[in-house]
Formats: structure tokens, sequence, C-alpha cells
């Protein structure tokens, strides 16, 4: 059996327009939200066996927080850079490849890919996944290739404001 969790990076902010995209930072509601959900999801998930995510920096600083929560030392983080503008095709390639030894997998990226792919591998549409949206799908299979489209089963839906009013 694999798990795989998904998250679309907290809020990032737009206030300085010189600046690139990936370089965008959290802002205020996301470096609120992002430990928030990271400690939610550590209630549940005690640990992983590998963390991977988009290199830009709103999804660095978000694996950042998932990281601390679950206890998975920052410098194991493996970011990856075609997670930064992954489509649903090249995301679900990815995943393809994780290593079998590998039973839960947390990856952390962008939208509209999130979402796409975490509806693609669930079998039906989440809607839009928010900002900090996590999304965790298992699988009834021992191999990592063996994941495409419908072959998982929804087992969480989480994301801020099922939890906060603001």
């Amino acid at each position: 059996m694999k798990t795989l969790t998904l998250v679309r990076h907290a809020k990032s902010s737009w206030n300085d327009p010189l600046l690139a995209d990936f370089d965008r930072p959290l802002n205020k509601r996301g470096l609120r939200d992002a430990p928030f959900m990271a400690e939610l999801l550590s209630a549940e998930v005690k640990t992983v066996d590998h963390l991977v995510s988009s290199p830009a920096r709103r999804a660095a600083v978000t694996a950042g927080f998932f990281a601390a929560a679950i206890g998975w030392p920052a410098e194991r983080i493996v970011y990856d850079d075609r997670i930064y503008a992954a489509g649903t095709a090249a995301l679900l390639y990815l995943i393809q490849e994780f290593d079998d030894r590998h039973r839960h997998v947390l990856l952390v990226g962008h939208n509209p890919a999130i979402t796409e792919i975490s509806s693609v591998l669930a079998g039906h549409s989440l809607g839009n996944v928010p900002t900090c949206g996590v999304v965790r799908i298992v699988f009834e299979v021992e191999q990592w290739a063996a994941i495409g489209p419908d072959s998982g089963r929804l087992a969480a839906y989480e994301y801020p404001k099922k939890h906060r009013d603001d």
C-alpha cells in the first residue's frame, strides 16, 4: 500500500510586482496557515518516508513547516525543479518514479497541478484545492509505477477555512 499526501503551498504575497514568481514569499495568512495545517497533519500522520517540494520560495517555506511538524529534518527535503511548472501528466510521471521503498510520500506543489492530480488520482473532482490544502490519497499497490487515474482512495482532505472562520 502507498500513501501520497499532496500539499498546495500556503498563501503567497503579491506585494512586490518586481519579484519573480519563483521568489514570492508567503504572506501573513500563509505564515499563519502553514504551521496550523502542518500540525493538523502531524496529529494524523506521524511520519513520512519521503518529502519532496517545488523549490519555489513559497512552496519550500511551506514544506519546511510540514517537515518541522512531523520531525522530518529540513536538510532531507528534496527540492525537485519539475514540480514548479508541472502539469498533471508531469506530476503523475514524477509520482510514478518514487522509490518503492517509500510507503508514504508528502509532495508540496502548486495549483492548478495539485488540484488536478488530486482529482485524477482520487477519481472524482475535489473542486479547487485552496492554498495550504492537504489531500491524502491511499493506493492499494506495491509500486508507485502502478499508480494512475482513478487508482486511489481519498483518505483526507483538509484546508484552513474548514477549521477557521476567517
